[in-house]
This record gives structure tokens, C-alpha cells and sequence, in this order.
């Protein structure tokens, strides 16, 4: 696994970890997560991992439920299409503003995670794919430089991720299809409708798979 950061306070180190984990399906829709039980899985200790379940409680990316059950929430049809229409909003936002400030050392490296995207594809690797998938979005979204926005996304890719993880290990990886490319193609064209409609088209896809899972 990648950490996302380093040198970090345990508490903070422990969130991230779990938030990994629920961003990449390492936690699926309806499992009960227990603060003793998370904290044995990834070896800290029962405050941080209470603190990180609180934190993401309030995230939306867990629920408490009447006998105070934790669990990451089923998808429904009505909250995917909210998800979506935000998603729409703020997503394409961020790649038209950070298209702007894109170097070519940074289309190179948007190409290097499109790669390991397309090897995860076609080696049916579920968890590669969805942290490479994860990677490519936000190293552009992180250069628009509007923190505000990216923390939305953030918060929607993480009430989206364990649907996403269902409905990949159901049908597999190889009908997945993304325009990372057309994104990449378009960027060094300097071409930023184009890329700010390829991050569009790409949302649609994703969502497009994810609406076999949901629940009517």
C-alpha cells in the first residue's frame, strides 16, 4: 500500500489508513465495523481507531445504525444520482482549473498513473485499480489548487468507492473503460474544454457502472 503521508501524528496516519481502506474497497456496503475489530486488523489502538471512525462518520462514509451497528452504507439509486450531479459539478471544475497550471512533468506523471491503471485493468487487479484510479484524479484535481472543492470530491469518492469495489468484483475489470487518455491528450494540446469533458465523460462511466448495484 501507498501511504499518503509520512511523519504523520498516529491519529492522523490511522484515519488515513482507514479511509484507504473504505476508498478502495477494502471495507464493502453493509460489513459492520467495530472499533476493537479495526483495530486489530491494521494494529493500533482502540482511541485512534475510534477517532478515525468518528471522523469518517461524519464524512458520510460510515453510518451508525439504531443498535449502534457501524458499516459503510449500501448504494441506492437516490443517493447515486446525487452523488452524481455534484460529482458533475465539482469534478470537471477542478480538471479546468488545474489544465491551466498543468506542467508537462505533471502530464507525465498523470501518464504514469493512466499506465498503472491499464496494467490493474488488464491483470483483473480490483484493488490496483481503484488506488491507481484514485491517484490519476486527485494528482489533477491537487493542481487546481482549490482545497475547498477537492475536499468534496474527496467526500464523494468515498461514499462511492466500496459500490464501486462490489460492482468491479462482480463483472471483473475487463469492461472497464476510462478516458484518462483523453484527459492526458487533451492537456498537452492545452486543449482545457477538452480535458474539463473527458474528466465529464469519465464520471458518466464510472457512475454508469456503479448504477448496476444500486438499490432501487
Amino acid at each position: 500500500m501507498n501511504q499518503m503521508v509520512s511523519k504523520k501524528p498516529e491519529h492522523e496516519t490511522i484515519y488515513l489508513r482507514v479511509k484507504e481502506m473504505i476508498l478502495f474497497g477494502e471495507v464493502v456496503p453493509g460489513q459492520p465495523v467495530t472499533i476493537h475489530g479495526l483495530a486489530d486488523a491494521i494494529g493500533t489502538g482502540v482511541t485512534p481507531a475510534r477517532e478515525a471512525i468518528r471522523r469518517l462518520t461524519a464524512e458520510g462514509a460510515l453510518v451508525t445504525r439504531e443498535n449502534r451497528r457501524i458499516e459503510v452504507p449500501a448504494m441506492t439509486a437516490h443517493r447515486l444520482d446525487q452523488i452524481e450531479l455534484v460529482r458533475l459539478t465539482v469534478e470537471p471544475a477542478l480538471a479546468e482549473t488545474a489544465a491551466s497550471h498543468c506542467k508537462d512533468t505533471d502530464i507525465n506523471e498523470l501518464e504514469r498513473l493512466d499506465g498503472l491503471v491499464d496494467t490493474a485493468i488488464k491483470a483483473g487487479d480490483i484493488r490496483g485499480y481503484l488506488e491507481a484510479n484514485y491517484r490519476f484524479h486527485f494528482y489533477l484535481y491537487g493542481l487546481a489548487d482549490a482545497l475547498i472543492l477537492r475536499r468534496i470530491a474527496e467526500t464523494l469518492w468515498l461514499r462511492i468507492g466500496p459500490s464501486l469495489r462490489v460492482v468491479c468484483g462482480r463483472y471483473g475489470t475487463a469492461n472497464l473503460i476510462d478516458h484518462h487518455r483523453a484527459a492526458t491528450q487533451a492537456l498537452r494540446k492545452g486543449d482545457v474544454p477538452a480535458t474539463k469533458e473527458a474528466i465529464a465523460e469519465d464520471i458518466r462511466q464510472g457512475m454508469d457502472f456503479v448504477r448496476q448495484t444500486a438499490d432501487a
